[in-house]
C-alpha cells in the first residue's frame, strides 16, 4: 500500500493484502478519482487505496491499468482480477455491483436523461481546467463557466429537489461534485476573488452547502484553500502530490 504517499518510478509494487477488497489506484487531487471515491465511500464498500505520482509514473501501473491512467479499479473477487478504467464505466459497474444504495435512477429514461446531463457537464469541466492552470485567465473563459453551470441551475431549479438525485446524492450529484468541490479555489487563484453570483446560481450553491455535509463527501473532501494550494504547485511545473502525507488527518479517507 501507499500509506497516503504518491508511489513513483522506480518504486516497489504495492503490497495489497489478500482480503478480497477492491483496490482502488488513484492521485489524491485528480477530480476523475475522486468521482469514483465518492461511489465507493457512498455505497460504503470497503477498499484499500493506492495513490499514483501522475508526472512520475511507476513501471508496474501497467500492470493494474492498461493505459496507465488513474482511476483503476482492480477487482479480486473476479476471476483473473480483471482492471476497470474510466470514472463513468467504474461508477455505473459498482452501481449494478453493489444496488444499495442505487444511485443512477432505476427509470431507464430518467438515467439516461442524468447520463446525458453528466456529458453535458463537459461545458463546465473544459473551461474550468483553464482557469485552474493557468496563470492568466481570459473574461470569456469565467463566462463559458458561467453559462454551462447554468444548464445545471435550471435543472435543480425543474426538479424541485435538494439534490439532483431527489432528497439525497445520486450519480449525477457525486459525479459532478469534484470540480463543484474544486471550484472554491477560485477565489484563490483569481485575483479579483471570484465568486458566484448568488442570485444566477440561489439553487447550486444551496446544493453545494448540502453537499458538503453529505457523509460520502466529507470522507474525501478538501477545502478550496487546500485545492489552490496544490495547483500552485502544478502551475509550477513541481506539482506536490503528498503535501498532504506531513498532515494525517487531512491525508486520507476520514471514514
Amino acid at each position: 500500500m501507499s500509506g497516503g504517499k504518491h508511489l513513483a518510478k522506480g518504486s516497489a509494487k504495492p503490497e495489497v493484502p489478500d482480503d478480497g477488497k477492491l483496490c482502488l489506484f488513484s492521485m489524491r487531487f485528480c477530480p476523475y478519482a475522486h468521482r469514483v471515491h465518492l461511489v465507493l465511500d457512498a455505497k460504503r464498500i470497503p477498499y484499500h487505496s493506492v495513490f499514483i505520482n501522475l508526472n512520475e509514473k511507476p513501471e508496474w501501473l501497467t500492470e493494474y491499468s492498461p493505459l496507465g491512467k488513474v482511476p483503476a479499479l482492480q477487482l479480486p473477487k473476479e476471476e483473473g482480477c480483471p482492471p476497470l478504467i474510466e470514472s463513468l464505466v467504474i461508477a455505473e459497474y459498482l452501481d449494478e455491483k453493489y444496488p444499495e444504495p442505487k444511485l443512477y435512477p432505476t427509470d431507464p429514461l430518467k438515467k439516461a436523461q442524468d447520463k446525458i446531463l453528466i456529458e453535458r457537464f463537459n461545458a463546465v469541466i473544459g473551461p474550468m481546467y483553464k482557469i485552474f492552470v493557468n496563470n492568466e485567465v481570459s473574461p470569456g473563459t469565467i463566462t463559458d463557466v458561467s453559462n454551462g453551470l447554468d444548464i445545471f441551475e435550471k435543472e435543480l431549479r425543474s426538479r424541485g429537489t435538494e439534490f439532483f438525485g431527489g432528497d439525497k446524492p445520486g450519480m449525477l450529484d457525486y459525479m459532478i461534485w469534484p470540480w463543484c468541490e474544486r471550484s472554491a479555489m477560485l477565489k484563490y487563484l483569481l485575483s479579483d476573488k471570484y465568486e458566484m453570483d448568488k442570485e444566477r446560481f440561489e439553487k447550486l450553491l444551496k446544493w453545494r452547502d448540502l453537499m458538503e455535509k453529505d457523509e460520502a463527501v466529507k470522507c474525501f473532501y478538501l477545502d478550496g484553500e487546500t485545492h489552490a494550494k496544490f495547483m500552485k504547485t502544478r502551475r509550477d511545473g513541481e506539482p506536490n502530490y503528498d503535501m498532504l502525507v506531513v498532515n494525517p488527518c487531512k491525508r486520507q479517507r476520514t471514514c
